[in-house]
């Protein structure tokens, strides 16, 4: 199985993270993650979190330092995922794939069940 390389966005404001619910028929539904997508063919991880978060979720935003990176794998994926801090720079949130958002604090994380990667990240912030 091919590996994917996927940007995620940790969008934070106000000492808060923006998680959401993944659409329910996808793999890893209705768990939480730090939104984000594939990497197209010629494009840096920077550009694809750009445009995967306003596919998803209709913002502009502005990528800042790389966190770190995780990777996971299972019968259906094989990612290696790459978390960015983001700030949103234009526009409002519009959930255009997934099925909830919450603003959280590093606190309430704990209440959240997420998808693999992303929980193992989580320690990192």
């Amino acid at each position: 199985m091919k590996k994917i390389n996927v940007a995620a966005a940790i969008i934070t404001k106000n000492n808060k993270y923006f998680i959401a619910k993944r659409n329910i028929n996808k793999h890893l539904g209705g768990f939480y993650e730090f939104p984000g997508g594939k990497q197209d063919v010629n494009e840096t991880l920077q550009e694809t979190v750009i445009r995967e978060i306003k596919e998803e979720l209709d913002v502009n935003i502005r990528v800042g330092n790389k966190l770190g990176e995780e990777h996971y794998k299972d019968e259906k994926i094989n990612v290696h995922l790459h978390y960015f801090f983001c700030t949103i720079i234009s526009g409002a949130i519009v959930l255009k794939e997934h099925e909830d958002s919450a603003w959280v604090t590093k606190e309430e994380f704990k209440n959240y069940e997420f998808a693999e990667g992303d929980k193992d990240i989580i320690s990192l912030l």
